[in-house]
């Protein structure tokens, strides 16, 4: 049975509309959340029982997501677990704990905190760096498929959406192709905080705390390296001093941002190109067109951000009273802007539960939106268009074995596996 802050939902019936935000976080509804959202917009800011309020439809989303009163700083403050060392418990932890609570990955940061630090990573995150890894994707992308020559059936996430993007952000970092391995747990335990239930989990916290010391002990020695012997890549730039010899961003600042781009620059392209492929394995004449004809791909890629994105919705915290679809938000309520079901809302969209890459028009929240907008979205985009132009050409006869189970995330929403059967890797 479902279970909300207040207590078990009632398996008994429909979802009481205050707990249909609750449904939308249970593990059993991850595979198919699509009929919760559309009750959601029967009201398009809607009042849980938790005292959160949930925003659903593209013209509410829109009027709130520039507003200043909305705030990203809504991650509670860091607490690491007692010890039992006195001196730890009192002095160190405390002090560390509040070090992390000021200097929060951006994405958590509000202007004009979150203004500079996010310059400084778009001053590296450039267009024409960005454009430059299309040959090593397209070598990687090829060299994985290579791999699975031989067998009879893949795994999509474990043999190529996984490893691709994990590659490709750790050259463009500079992390050595060595210590890849060791950030998969540590990504996937710090993906957490973006799911409210976990924020509210002591135990859940105290295996977020940890994973991040960990990647934070290994940023703060590979930033070290980067200042000794800089290379031709983004964390070395970051490092490096900026105009008149002054840093870019405080060393606590540049940690929290490495991470950052490590942990979200593969979540969600992960999430992005195994969405896509189970998409067009569900839709095979779509799947057929790609093959003929590559050009297609980014109109596609932008309809499966629109119809199955990688991320589905962000919380924020109301600074002040917020009026907004005849629905007053009051000061410190928790806000969830839920993109997803502004991505199928009938009143911006026509048909829009289906999967159309013809569409006129296709708008969407598929990396978010506002200030936070995904810096790493065109990168995305790269890897997606070409893993899925090279899956759909050299997969011989793909199928889809089964439905696969999900992660256990609902905000960055995507398969835990996908399980395609094949006659062969051309």
């Amino acid at each position: 049975m479902p279970v909300s802050d207040t207590g078990p939902i009632p398996d008994t019936g429909p979802v009481p509309d205050d707990l249909l935000f609750a449904a939308v976080t249970d593990p059993a509804n991850r595979a198919d959340p699509y009929p919760l959202y559309a009750r959601l917009r029967e009201r398009p800011v809607s009042r849980q029982r938790d005292g959160s309020y949930v925003v659903s439809t593209q013209a509410a989303i829109r009027a709130l997501i520039f507003d200043p009163r909305l705030s990203s700083e809504d991650l509670p403050p860091f607490k690491r677990p007692r010890t039992g060392n006195p001196l730890r418990d009192w002095i160190i932890n405390p002090i560390r704990s509040r070090i992390a609570t000021a200097h929060r990955p951006l994405i958590f940061r509000d202007p004009p905190d979150h203004d500079v630090l996010r310059a400084a990573v778009m001053g590296e995150f450039t267009i024409p760096r960005v454009q430059g890894l299309r040959d090593r994707v397209a070598r990687e992308v090829d060299t994985l498929l290579d791999a699975c020559r031989g067998r009879r059936e893949i795994c999509l996430v474990g043999d190529l959406s996984y490893p691709l993007p994990v590659s490709v952000i750790c050259e463009l970092l500079g992390v050595p192709e060595s210590d890849e391995p060791r950030f998969q747990s540590w990504a996937t335990q710090l993906a957490t905080a973006l799911e409210p239930d976990a924020r509210r989990d002591v135990e859940a916290r105290r295996h977020t705390v940890a994973a991040f010391d960990a990647i934070s002990d290994y940023m703060r020695a590979l930033i070290a390296e980067k200042r000794r012997h800089p290379a031709d890549d983004m964390l070395s730039g970051l490092a490096a001093p900026g105009p008149g010899g002054k840093k870019r961003m405080s060393d606590f600042d540049l940690i929290s941002t490495a991470i950052l781009l490590l942990v979200a620059g593969h979540e969600t392209t992960v999430n992005l190109i195994t969405n896509a492929m189970l998409t067009l394995l569900r839709h095979p004449q779509e799947l057929e067109r790609l093959r003929a004809d590559p050009e297609r791909a980014p109109r596609l890629i932008e309809e499966v951000l629109r119809y199955e994105p990688p991320v589905h919705f962000r919380t924020r915290k109301a600074l002040g009273a917020i009026t907004v679809a005849g629905e007053t938000i009051p000061k410190g309520a928790a806000v969830v802007l839920l993109f997803a079901s502004a991505n199928r809302d009938p009143a911006r969209f026509a048909a829009p539960d289906r999967f159309d890459p013809d569409r006129p028009d296709i708008e969407h929240f598929g990396f978010g939106g506002g200030l936070h907008y995904c810096v790493g979205a065109p990168l995305a985009r790269i890897e997606a268009e070409i893993a899925l132009v090279a899956l759909s050409r050299r997969l011989v006869a793909p199928r889809l074995m089964r439905d696969p189970p999900y992660r256990s995330g609902a905000s960055l929403r995507g398969p835990e596996e996908l399980r395609i059967a094949i006659d062969a890797v051309a």
